[in-house]
């Protein structure tokens, strides 16, 4: 089923996307945004990636739902035989951090936040969900109406940028349920309950994306802000942030279209592939004369397509119903907050918008003031966890201008943590040791040949300083000019027969 979900055969036809260039398909158009953010259109019967509907929903992992006391269950952790909490009666219990963590997000998205939200139990009869219902927050959830930009690269030119907002519909707080691994060697499905119980935060965006490459590179800032705000670590590939996009294609001026949903995708640039594909089939499905059924399909990264999962074409009943167990939600803000409260029992809105940390677009901007570096740069320095913080100790403890530190920073320190799979906290050069080599380059005790050949010394991490290896390779630049005439006439002296023939031309 997936080989004929993706033709089977590949031909070098390249598109763009986050991550780099991607392949693509035979008997497929490249999905690509033009010069303006927009998708390039596509069809001789007037469907298009510009006319692309493209709803994001994103599922970041929370501490809600209460496990089991004692249980260090949670995204990442390896199989456990304990029992997990399912939501039976006594667990349904709400912790205030994800609560918190609720708000803050909704805040740095320009959310309003409901000061009155509701639970709901959402019924529905799988494996993965022992207690046959999920709590969830159907009718009035913790946040609507917000707003996220991000920036993106034209053509992959890093000098030229363009910021696109998408609208964000809501924040739901819900319950997860297990995970289903599939066994196709074994034919047989197994069942994960690590995750049953813990609590989520589900980000709805509105279809205001066209391509795969605006679509992960909105995921791509949104991850960055919730890192930021400590709402969670956001690793896709721990589980602990999932993707699920919903696409659909249409003529322009019509309706959208039917729409496909892609579930759980786990990583940024496997979004933008999935996108891609599922624009370009679903164009192609309809100027072949079929249609699009309504179906969830889930991506295959190692074929590169999406394929058949189940249909949604029989309309569910999921009989919602408000859930008992839990009363609604109520926040406040300094306006609202009763006299003689106990603060450590409500959640005060405009206590945790005091809190809020600088955000990723913040942080760029003063970077870029402050150091005087480029725009592209500042976005470097972000996406790598712990890049901007090492760049700036690097700054506080040399004399070399920011500018310069930021092209050892970029082209050396993290072109040899990429090359090795190393992250930033792993590196071993410490700023504070690169600090003292752009030191001894600044004060021309080393030339820049000799700095590289220093540096190529400190990633062994033998515990040597620069100046150690500098004096050890006898790599000094001479600074006394005596010294100079000295080694320059000494070299004239053991060579008097090439000298003699220079001179005499």
């Amino acid at each position: 089923a997936a080989a004929r979900g993706c033709g089977g055969v590949w031909r070098r036809a390249w598109q763009r996307g986050a991550g780099g260039p991607v392949r693509a398909p035979r008997g497929r158009r490249a999905v690509a945004c033009n010069a303006k953010g927009g998708a390039v259109p596509a069809g001789k019967s007037g469907y298009g990636a510009g006319t692309a509907r493209g709803e994001g929903l994103v599922e970041v992992a929370l501490c809600w739902g209460i496990p089991p006391a004692g249980s260090s269950r949670g995204m990442g952790a390896g199989p456990s035989l304990q029992p997990p909490g399912l939501g039976t009666r006594g667990t349904a219990v709400l912790n205030r951090r994800c609560v918190e963590a609720a708000v803050m997000t909704g805040l740095a998205l320009n959310c309003s936040i409901n000061k009155k939200s509701l639970f709901d139990r959402k019924h529905y009869f799988y494996a993965d969900l022992p207690a046959g219902y999920q709590i969830t927050q159907r009718r009035v959830p913790i946040a609507v109406n917000g707003s996220l930009s991000y920036s993106l690269f034209i053509d992959n030119k890093m000098s030229q940028i363009v910021t696109k907002t998408v609208r964000i519909k809501q924040i739901q707080l819900e319950q997860d349920s297990g995970k289903s691994l599939h066994d196709d060697t074994r034919s047989q499905t197994l069942v994960d309950l690590n995750r049953a119980g813990v609590g989520l935060m589900e980000v709805v965006m509105e279809p205001d994306m066209c391509c795969g490459e605006e679509a992960a590179a909105a995921v791509r800032e949104l991850q960055l802000i919730l890192q930021t705000l400590g709402s969670s670590q956001a690793v896709m590939a721990e589980g602990q942030l999932r993707v699920d996009a919903n696409i659909s294609v249409h003529r322009p001026g019509e309706p959208y279209g039917v729409r496909t949903e892609v579930k759980n995708i786990n990583s940024v640039r496997f979004l933008a592939k999935a996108v891609d594909y599922e624009i370009q089939r679903q164009i192609e499905e309809l100027e072949n004369g079929g249609t699009i059924l309504n179906e969830t399909r889930a991506f295959d990264s190692k074929l590169g397509c999406t394929v058949p999962m189940r249909d949604k074409e029989g309309k569910q009943d999921y009989r919602f119903m408000p859930e008992p167990n839990l009363p609604p939600l109520i926040l406040y803000d300094a306006k609202s907050l009763p006299a003689n409260t106990n603060h450590q029992q409500v959640v005060n809105i405009d206590w945790i918008h005091e809190r809020l940390p600088d955000l990723p677009s913040v942080k760029r901007a003063k970077l870029v003031e402050q150091y005087g570096i480029l725009p592209e740069h500042s976005f470097t320095l972000l996406n790598e966890d712990g890049l901007a913080e090492f760049f700036e100790n690097v700054v506080k403890q040399t004399q070399m201008k920011p500018k310069k530190v930021i092209g050892w920073i970029l082209n050396d320190l993290l072109s040899y943590l990429k090359q090795h799979s190393l992250t930033v906290k792993e590196s071993p050069v410490s700023s504070f040791v690169l600090a003292d080599l752009l030191n001894l380059l600044e004060k021309k005790d080393i030339s820049s040949a000799a700095a590289k050949q220093v540096l190529v010394e400190l990633w062994k991490g033998e515990g040597k300083t620069p100046l150690e290896i500098v004096k050890e390779k006898k790599l000094e630049l001479i600074q006394d000019q005596k010294e100079l005439e000295q080694i320059c006439q000494a070299v004239i002296d053991g060579r008097e027969n090439e000298v003699m023939m220079m001179v005499l031309g």
